[in-house]
């Protein structure tokens, strides 16, 4: 982290001084309380949502390296209808399975079909793809976002086969979103690297104030479909339908390219960089959406994870996972003020906040505006004590 200690105030200087001796070490259990434990909307009241099914997250269980949230996969606020779609949201009893600490992958994993991740709500999410592709000759593949537009509902969800619920895009139902705030977290790719709104830092320090994060992919100049975005030459009969009215360019997901450094998000739609959530960095996806607000792909995750993929999430039975490490349910619930994740809002809280003072985003950050106020502070007064 940066250091600004010469633009701490005085008095400010003082208080720090004192607040030295009041930093111990957390226990081992309390610094096992990431934000992968504590940014989920847990159901504490037994809440229901669409046709009476439990809401949100139904349980949540963690242990020293792993967080096993459980729901029926449906959020609390309103969904459907469905225009066109046959299906219905059904409870899918599922158990997910996301870990603490998340390793950047050597050989990157292709996002599948199906379940690639889960929002905070316990309500699973899909990549761009809609199982289809032009001719069935797995060249050209469809993006959801243009095929099956007319069925999502106002949270840009839809029901599955077999009653999955689930977004491909950001569905801003989930979380507020302001220009003026770094995003929250919004759900965990199966890797167990988190994924934010839209909004983020501008720099990856933590300074510069509050920007979109921007995708590096556009839609290729082209207006036959005879090569790929690698530049790979297609024979005739793998060509895609020319662009046109009735397929359009980014109605495939293969119409875009990847160019590094077109946006601050890699190929992947991650960056390295602070968050509130991790004032030393992590790796992290951010939601894309245009500068009018429309979401942009790759939408959420890129086409492949950036970290190693967690075993028992995707693919045939995935996400009905049987933890076998002795979990514990975790009762408490998000502490912002918590800098030091001690689950106790106090003097080492409060030593790191003046420390970031006026520093940019990152510690401190508890209203996410991009810096280290007065704001931040009164917030961390009015929570002093031991987190609900």
């Amino acid at each position: 982290m940066r250091n600004t200690n010469s633009r701490l105030l005085p008095a400010a200087q003082v208080a720090l001084g004192s607040l030295a001796a009041l930093l111990p070490l957390a226990a081992a259990q309390a610094q096992s309380i990431t934000p992968a434990v504590t940014a989920w909307i847990k159901n504490t009241g037994g809440q229901t949502g669409y046709n009476g099914l439990p809401a949100n997250v139904t349980l949540l269980r963690h242990s020293a390296n792993f967080v096993y949230p459980s729901s029926a996969g449906i959020p609390l606020y309103s969904i459907g209808p469905w225009p066109g779609n046959p299906n219905t949201p059904a409870n899918q009893s599922w158990v997910f399975k996301i870990t603490k600490t998340p390793v950047v992958a050597t050989t990157p994993t292709a996002t599948p079909l199906g379940v690639i991740g889960v929002l905070i709500n316990g309500v699973p999410f899909f990549n761009a793809l809609d199982a289809m592709s032009y001719n069935n000759l797995n060249i050209w593949h469809r993006n959801a976002m243009y095929w099956e537009a007319t069925s999502f509902d106002a949270c840009k969800g839809h029901p599955a086969p077999g009653g999955v619920y689930h977004p491909h895009q950001f569905p801003a139902c989930v979380a507020a979103t302001s220009a003026q705030q770094h995003s929250a977290i919004i759900g965990f790719a199966f890797d167990g690297f988190p994924i934010y709104g839209p909004y983020g830092y501008a720099n990856a320090d933590g300074t510069g104030g509050i920007a979109r994060m921007r995708t590096s992919y556009r839609t290729r100049a082209i207006t036959q479909r005879t090569t790929l975005p690698d530049g790979t030459q297609l024979s005739a009969n793998q060509y895609g339908p020319a662009v046109s009215a009735t397929y359009p360019l980014g109605s495939f997901v293969e119409d875009y390219e990847y160019v590094a450094g077109l946006g601050e998000l890699d190929a992947a739609n991650a960056r390295f960089c602070v968050t509130p959530e991790y004032p030393n960095g992590t790796w992290c996806y951010f939601s894309t959406v245009s500068a009018k607000g429309a979401t942009e792909y790759p939408y959420l995750v890129g086409p492949r994870y950036k970290g190693v993929l967690v075993t028992g999430n995707t693919g045939p039975g995935g996400g009905h996972v049987s933890p076998t490490d002795a979990p514990v349910t975790f009762t408490g619930s998000a502490c912002a003020a918590d800098i030091n994740r001690d689950r106790t809002v106090d003097g080492g809280d409060l030593a790191t906040l003046l420390t970031e003072w006026a520093g940019g985003g990152g510690a401190g950050d508890i209203d996410r505006d991009g810096d280290v106020t007065g704001g931040d502070l009164a917030i961390m007064l009015s929570a002093w004590g031991t987190c609900p």
